[in-house]
């Protein structure tokens, strides 16, 4: 139970920053080699450790240079007991900042998932390939229609952080269609202003955002997710505070390496 509430708050976390689509602007962000650490944690015990990397290559897809990016997930002490150690990733275009390749290799327990996606947008297709547990042998493959320029669960964080999140104004809702797990997904986002608070990397001012929700079992309330993202040019979250049907969970940054603007 606990490695799925692990999931859950940064799968939510993923969807609030697919959730933006306005304001994009050149990338003045990131760069390749950057590195950020998370300390997810339930109640008083710490729960997870997540990485977000650009890996140091440029990597090429569809004849263009992509950012190869992937977010790993592993839990910590007791709940090692649950043996969580995820990876998600996108091959992400430089340039223009969408996905040309996502995948995920999830291992929970006994659980194994291999999947690919590859993306076609002129032709607003996703190709699905799933794996066996070896990650060998496809097992399953099938098309799906998607809208132009759709963000994966992972590229959408950095699709936020290349727009200019100034202009918005406090109660704003902003939307998108987002590709995740064969479906197409509606996203909204609230935008809930400004906020000082401290972190292992010193005091930040931040941007607030919650994602509205559809109703779960995981998640209390319509806004059960908020993120804070720094109000600097790097614009990187800094903390996620998910609110579960029991407790909740936080996700705080606790290192960041090879930013783009120091």
């Amino acid at each position: 139970m606990k490695n799925h509430l692990i999931k859950s708050v940064i799968v939510a976390f993923f969807f609030t920053c697919m959730s933006l689509d306005i304001f994009a602007q050149k990338n003045q962000a990131f760069i390749q080699g950057e590195e950020l650490t998370f300390r997810v944690s339930f109640g008083f015990l710490n729960a997870a450790e997540a990485k977000m990397l650009i890996q140091p290559k440029i990597e090429t897809k569809n004849e263009r240079p992509t950012y190869k990016i992937d977010v790993l997930g592993q839990t910590l002490g007791v709940f090692k007991l649950f043996k969580v150690n995820d990876n998600w990733g996108s091959y992400l275009d430089t340039t223009k900042i969408i996905p040309y390749e996502s995948y995920r290799h999830i291992e929970e327990g006994n659980y194994r998932k291999h999947e690919r996606v590859t993306f076609d947008h002129r032709n607003k297709n996703a190709h699905v390939r799933l794996y066996d547990r070896e990650n060998k042998e496809v097992i399953d493959a099938k098309d799906y229609k998607i809208p132009s320029n759709v963000q994966d669960i992972v590229s959408g964080f950095y699709l936020l952080r290349t727009m200019e999140l100034k202009k918005l104004k406090k109660g704003d809702i902003v939307s998108i269609k987002g590709f995740f797990d064969k479906e197409i997904y509606n996203l909204r986002l609230v935008y809930g202003g400004k906020a000082s608070i401290d972190t292992k990397l010193g005091k930040m001012e931040t941007f607030i955002f919650s994602p509205i929700m559809p109703k779960n079992k995981l998640f209390r309330g319509e806004q059960p997710v908020t993120v804070w993202v720094t109000d600097d040019e790097n614009k990187i979250p800094v903390k996620i505070k998910a609110k579960l049907l029991v407790g909740s969970l936080d996700m705080d940054i606790t290192e960041a390496k090879g930013l783009r603007n120091n």
